[in-house]
């Protein structure tokens, strides 16, 4: 095993073990207690917040800008693959032939769509006015990963370079917003629970 292969999967274990630490936390908190009279069915709420109440219809910061919305799911499937070809790259598996290019063209799309929502950000005074330096590095460091993640199927020169790039990504996902990959379910889940207790989701 190569020096940055390795630096990847201990970069990738201390990801791993900070998300654990912050996923713990909120398991600790446990639930607030509601006073209130429970009104609604909060299994079938929870379970809206994780699937009806995602759909952009029922968003207005979505369906007000659908093409920014399918730009960012496009970019957050990007991301899912993206990582679990890392997993297979350190396993020593790379896809080839039609299976290839159909990931590389994947990528690429979700790449682009993430320097899209980056320039987007950038040249909107009311998004820059909202940004800090942390929305420009993480949206920056996950567009170059998909990329990378491409380019290495036909550029297999380029994979200390892919790794060391990674390394850097798990190393900033903890310390930086890409951690709302942990909080993203607790949050909806108390949405869901919230809702439900009150009558109001799923919606009648």
């Amino acid at each position: 095993m190569n020096w940055y292969q390795l630096l990847a999967i201990v970069s990738a274990s201390i990801c791993l073990i900070s998300c654990f630490i912050h996923g713990a936390k909120i398991i600790n908190y446990g639930k607030p207690k509601d006073y209130s009279k429970k009104r609604g069915d909060t299994e079938k709420s929870v379970r809206y917040s994780y699937t009806g109440a995602m759909s952009p219809m029922k968003k207005e910061s979505a369906y007000l800008h659908l093409p920014t919305y399918i730009a960012g799911i496009s970019y957050h499937i990007g991301t899912f693959l993206s990582l679990f070809l890392f997993v297979i790259y350190l396993i020593g598996i790379y896809p080839t032939g039609i299976v290839a290019l159909v990931i590389s063209v994947l990528l690429l799309i979700s790449g682009l769509s993430g320097f899209g929502i980056l320039i987007k950000r950038i040249s909107k005074d009311q998004l820059r006015s909202l940004s800090n330096p942390d929305d420009y590095i993480s949206n920056l460091l996950v567009s170059l990963i998909q990329i990378m993640t491409a380019l290495v199927l036909y550029l297999p020169q380029a994979f200390p370079y892919y790794f060391i790039l990674i390394s850097i990504f798990f190393l900033y996902l903890p310390v930086g917003k890409l951690k709302h990959v942990v909080y993203f379910f607790a949050a909806r889940y108390h949405l869901g629970f919230f809702y439900g207790w009150r009558g109001v989701w799923p919606p009648k």
